[in-house]
């Protein structure tokens, strides 16, 4: 039997997060203990993490790293595990964050209604489930880790969030328990179904994506899945849970919420709802396309108009979101591409937007823009990362945001040139958006409430340095991104049953037909 490399990048933040809630409170010589522990946890899983890549073979099996054991005979659920390059992009990516956030939040875990020993057990153990949303390969068990991810976050936000958490985290839990119990009823429905083969009920997603399900059926169950993962992704009109969540949450929990829990939405769009229901996922694609150009454009004119950061930042991600679904039903390779990058780079730029701004907050006490002004020349060099960070965001070419979202637009435009035209005019409002707020927050003359604000520190400009470098180095060469995930797009489009459209060539004119040289 080979190593079991997905259940111990599973396992090993879940046992960290037991270790850690057992530690000692911090007194004398403990001090810092949990957030070492933590660390030190997730660091581990991200050497694993970075192994499984390694070690993935773009030209092989679709799904790697196989795990398959028996879980609930009678009810055809498997504790089953794998990756496509898909899966292994986003499981590395919050193998990535998750010691970037643990050592930016190091003192955020003092203030709560508990102690830090559960703020950072809490961080691990969303790890944990996070990667095993990514990596499960039955439906059942996904369902399972997708809804136990809402504890963690809950905990974080309303426990360690500001002054509003509590609204902000039931908030947070009533909509994504409607899109819970939603799935609920078309993972129950695909029971069903199963069960009338002659192989009898399974939850396997290899089996599941074989049988023949009919058109109207495929509708409902796909409006089952693909509620639940717009409401997680945030897409509009389901998105006003994000901005609370966001503004109340610390600056880490708000990294995991945006960059890895949310993209849960739509990797699950991608993997079951046109895995699953292809002909569904066909017939719903005029309407997706549409809510995602809304999404776009109405996240984007709301964060011009926020004074309030992290709700602006929460703004920007609906509309990064919108770009990512437009992606993923465009139907095509290069968008499809384009919106798993997004995926991965959003996750990037967005993390390091929220943590330097939220370093920015700390030493102002407000998330007011207004109580900004002219930071650069007392802090130049938080002032410098939070422009490469916003940068990244607006996708400036020669950042890793800028090829992601390229490809979705080339997508868009060899789908439909309407839906790419009304697209477009979102990245005209994105420099808008994060060019005002720098402006406003880092240029002009100095308050004087902020005379003597100080630099970030060491520990700070480490937290960030390796998103920054990331962002840098993939906006140049994402060559180890798209060689991983290119199979599995083509692989996911094969599934669909839909193929990319031949070239157009233009006619030859009279005269080139007779003389061709």
């Amino acid at each position: 039997m080979s190593f079991p490399w997905l259940t111990t990048t599973l396992v090993l933040p879940l046992v960290g997060a037991l270790v850690v809630a057992m530690l000692p409170q911090r007194e004398g010589g403990t001090k810092d203990l949990p957030q070492k522990v933590a660390l030190g946890f997730s660091v581990v899983t991200f050497l694993v993490s970075a192994a499984i890549a390694v070690m993935y073979d773009a030209n092989g099996a679709r799904f790697q790293f196989v795990e398959e054991h028996v879980w609930i005979k009678s009810f055809g659920a498997h504790y089953a595990v794998g990756v496509d390059g898909i899966g292994l992009t986003l499981v590395v990516l919050t193998a990535i964050l998750s010691p970037v956030v643990i050592l930016a939040s190091w003192r955020d875990g003092d203030t709560g209604r508990w102690s830090p020993r559960v703020f950072f057990a809490w961080m691990l153990a969303l790890e944990g489930l996070a990667i095993g949303v990514f990596a499960a390969t039955d439906v059942f068990l996904f369902y399972v880790l997708f809804e136990a991810t809402l504890i963690p976050i809950y905990f974080l936000i309303g426990g360690y969030g500001g002054p509003r958490r509590s609204y902000a985290a039931v908030k947070f839990l009533l909509y994504s328990l409607l899109g819970g119990l939603l799935m609920l009823a078309s993972v129950v429905g695909l029971y069903v179904i199963s069960a009338r083969t002659a192989a009898g009920p399974t939850y396997l997603f290899s089996q599941l994506s074989q049988i023949s399900i009919d058109p109207i059926t495929q509708r409902w169950l796909f409006l089952g899945f693909f509620i639940a993962f717009a409401i997680k992704a945030p897409m509009f009109p389901v998105h006003t849970w994000l901005p609370d969540a966001a503004a109340q949450g610390t600056p880490g929990t708000s990294v995991l919420l945006v960059s890895i829990l949310d993209k849960i939405g739509t990797f699950g769009m991608i993997r079951y709802c046109l895995g699953l229901f292809p002909d569904a996922s066909r017939w719903a694609t005029p309407v997706v396309l549409v809510l995602a150009v809304v999404s776009v454009l109405y996240g984007a004119l709301l964060a011009i108009g926020q004074n309030n950061i992290p709700r602006l930042i929460a703004y920007t991600s609906v509309s990064h979101f919108g770009f990512i679904v437009l992606g993923v039903f465009v139907l095509n390779t290069q968008g499809q591409s384009g919106s798993t990058l997004y995926m991965f780079n959003h996750g990037l730029s967005t993390a390091a937007l929220f943590l330097v701004t939220g370093f920015l907050i700390k030493r102002r006490n407000s998330q007011l823009i207004s109580d900004f002004g002219g930071v650069e020349k007392t802090a130049p060099i938080l002032a410098g990362l939070f422009l490469v960070a916003g940068l990244s965001s607006l996708s400036l070419p020669g950042l890793s945001p800028f090829v992601s979202e390229f490809l979705v637009l080339v997508g868009a435009f060899v789908h439909s040139f309407w839906y790419a035209v009304f697209a477009v005019l979102g990245i005209v409002l994105a420099a808008l958006y994060i060019l005002l707020m720098y402006q406003r927050t880092m240029t002009g003359p100095t308050r004087p409430e902020l005379a003597g604000i100080k630099d970030l520190d060491l520990r700070e400009v480490a937290a960030l340095a390796p998103l920054l470098v990331l962002i840098v180095v993939l906006g140049f060469y994402p060559r180890p991104l798209t060689a991983i995930v290119n199979p599995a797009v083509r692989a996911t489009l094969v599934q669909v049953g839909v193929q990319d459209p031949p070239p157009t060539v233009p006619a030859a004119t009279g005269a080139e037909q007779e003389n061709p040289q």
